[in-house]
């Protein structure tokens, strides 16, 4: 089973991985972006006391139905491009237009020593309904970064096959 982090989660031993995947956001969320999408944006990225990396999210659902639940798998990469785990984001609910604000600590390291993450996969995004949405999820999710993790031109938007 694979780890699943939530709002405000530790995550021990996967910091280096969770945060390349979240650094490869690099469209600003402010951006036009299509009326059926789902934004992410990597807000931040700081390092903490407690010798994690505490990432800030934000994410705007701008599909027409709300979500159930919207959870994500990344692979965050160190700095020698190594994959240090593929943790799962779980946002949890999401109704349409809302725009939710979403930190998670990734423990077993700072934030200096990621390089990139990348989003996998979709891991669930199931509508109010009960429908499974994960191609919207995916084809749909415009991604965007403000951290130090990754500055290039690489996004968050690489998916994975």
């Amino acid at each position: 089973m694979k780890p699943i982090l939530t709002a405000d989660a530790t995550f021990p031993g996967k910091t280096a991985a969770l945060l390349t995947a979240l650094a490869l956001l690099s469209t600003p969320l402010h951006a036009q972006e299509p009326a059926e999408t789902l934004a992410m944006e990597l807000n931040g990225a700081v390092s903490t006391a407690e010798g994690a990396c505490q990432l800030t999210i934000v994410l705007a659902n701008r599909l027409t139905q709300g979500l159930r639940r919207a959870a994500w798998q990344v692979a965050v990469f160190d700095k020698d491009g190594v994959v240090k785990g593929l943790p799962v984001l779980d946002f949890g609910t999401l109704p349409p237009g809302k725009t939710r604000i979403a930190q998670f600590a990734l423990p077993g390291g700072d934030c200096d020593a990621l390089s990139r993450i990348v989003i996998n996969d979709v891991a669930e995004c199931t509508a109010d309904d009960g429908t499974d949405h994960r191609a919207d999820c995916l084809t749909g999710l415009a991604t965007s970064n403000r951290s130090d993790i990754c500055p290039s031109s690489e996004h968050l938007a690489q998916i994975g096959a």
